[in-house]
């Protein structure tokens, strides 16, 4: 299983439902009371990286090794439109907030964004150097903002097309983004073990949050035995030697 994803509650006492994409192409959904899978989505010819309902549940986007990106009626499971232009891997697939607009982010370094009603591609964002992993829409669905292996966060206009700000400070891939509900703070998390709280306006880096590794702190001063492979594993993950 490579995605899940809940469509959205739209009626007091519903209950939702669980999308996921799989490494095996297939995409199923199901029905959480019941614990079954009640409609599996085929199509796809290789790995699902990523799904996502459109803001009124009715649409369910996905995206795959295959270069495509499938737009499928959650209620009876037709795919309505096949969405091509990425050339290589589709990682990554937000909706705007009024369900106008899909942003899609690929291995070919290319942010995409798509009219869901039309399946055309309005506009390809191009400043990254690297694989984009993650994409998210502003609260207000006027920002776009990205997260890629080149370490960096971008923020692009939707009208324009043009990237507004590259915030830079991860030191490894940012996997993954998102904006506050308010829309004046944007998360990054990346593979150097941080979150980066960031100022949408300022582009300043608010805040790093940093989890404790395994051996935090311990301090590994005198301890015998140890090779130096050892030492230097313990290390990497927060011991010292003071």
């Amino acid at each position: 299983m490579r995605s899940l994803n809940f469509s959205p509650l739209l009626t007091e006492g519903e209950a939702p439902i669980l999308a996921s994409g799989s490494f095996d192409g297939s995409i199923r959904l199901w029905d959480i009371n019941q614990g079954t899978c009640f409609k599996v989505l085929d199509g796809h010819t290789d790995w699902v990286w990523s799904v996502a309902f459109s803001p009124d549940g009715n649409i369910l986007a996905s995206c795959s090794n295959d270069l495509s990106i499938r737009l499928w009626h959650v209620r009876d499971g037709i795919c309505l439109k096949i969405l091509q232009g990425h050339i290589s891997g589709t990682r990554t697939l937000a909706f705007s907030p009024d369900g106008r607009f899909l942003a899609s982010g690929g291995d070919d370094q290319e942010v995409r964004l798509w009219d869901v009603q039309t399946g055309n591609c309005l506009n390809v964002l191009q400043d990254h150097t690297g694989w984009v992993w993650s994409v998210a829409f502003s609260p207000d669905g006027q920002l776009l903002v990205s997260g890629g292996a080149d370490r960096q966060v971008r923020l692009w206009d939707i009208q324009t097309g043009n990237c507004i700000n590259r915030l830079q400070g991860h030191t490894g891939w940012v996997s993954s983004v998102s904006f506050s509900p308010d829309g004046q703070v944007l998360a990054s998390g990346s593979q150097d073990r941080t979150i980066k709280l960031w100022d949408v306006k300022t582009a300043d880096c608010l805040k790093t949050l940093r989890a404790d590794r395994l051996y935090e702190g311990m301090n590994i001063r005198g301890v015998r035995g140890l090779t130096t492979a050892q030492q230097a594993t313990l290390k990497a993950l927060g011991a010292v030697e003071t």
